[in-house]
């Protein structure tokens, strides 16, 4: 397979998608980043004239988008987001993705009734009680939002052990399996150890987005390593190609 180039369009300042993709996908993909400048506010940075700028500084030949802002796909709802999505996709030309409604579709794929959420500190407890507004929306029942408050408030700091020992501690015994938001959040390498430690399916944004990324574009990527979310088969005997 050539190199799958992604173009990612995220208001983020600190590098998450650029750092985690490329881990979990080494010598197949190339994350091209462009940064959503601030308009004011969550639901203005989704606007059609800002993600369009966005879009047009990535370099030309990119073969997907995606849109790795969790914390606005909470403040869109799923709908909106959908709607962001597929103007992407028609206006640019290429298949187009988003990191909150990536998680619903994950959750889905594995029949996953009852959800965790974790957020980091930098989210605070109004965007933590979007995203679970986000997910019972999508008839999820949360049965716990937690901000990981006691992480450094700098992404940068948040090492994996940290998530590790954070999200083990805390998730209770009702959650299937639990979603850890953020695309700033780099909480992928945490993944593997996580599902060793609780028993249940763990996903995090960057991990979902790009499950739908090589799920829907077909691209015959294989990852090992960040979640039982990439293998081959599932429960019910679905493949990784989001339905």
């Amino acid at each position: 397979m050539d190199l799958l180039t992604l173009g990612v369009l995220t208001p983020h300042a600190t590098p998450g998608p650029e750092v985690e993709m490329p881990a979990m996908a080494p010598g197949r993909i190339r994350v091209e980043v462009s940064r959503i400048r601030n308009a004011g506010g969550l639901r203005a940075q989704a606007g059609a004239a800002v993600l369009d700028e966005a879009a047009a500084a990535l370099p030309a030949g990119v073969d997907v988008l995606a849109f790795a802002s969790t914390s606005t796909g909470y403040a869109l709802g799923h709908d909106e987001e959908g709607t962001l999505v597929k103007r992407l996709r028609d206006r640019w030309g290429v298949p187009a993705y988003s990191a909150s409604r990536s998680a619903v579709s994950a959750l889905r794929s594995w029949h996953v009734k009852r959800v965790g959420l974790v957020h980091p500190p930098w989210f605070g407890p109004s965007l933590n009680e979007l995203g679970a507004e986000y997910f019972r929306g999508q008839g999820f029942e949360v049965v716990e939002a937690r901000l990981a408050a006691d992480l450094p408030d700098d992404p940068r700091r948040i090492e994996p052990a940290m998530v590790v020992e954070w999200v083990a501690r805390h998730l209770g015994h009702r959650a299937e399996a639990v979603f850890i938001g953020g695309n700033g959040f780099r909480a992928a390498r945490a993944i593997h150890d996580l599902e060793r430690r609780t028993g249940r399916l763990v996903l995090a944004a960057n991990q979902v987005l790009l499950w739908s990324v090589l799920g829907n574009a077909g691209a015959p990527v294989t990852v090992r390593g960040f979640g039982t979310l990439f293998d081959h088969r599932r429960p019910g005997g679905t493949t990784t190609k989001e339905r």
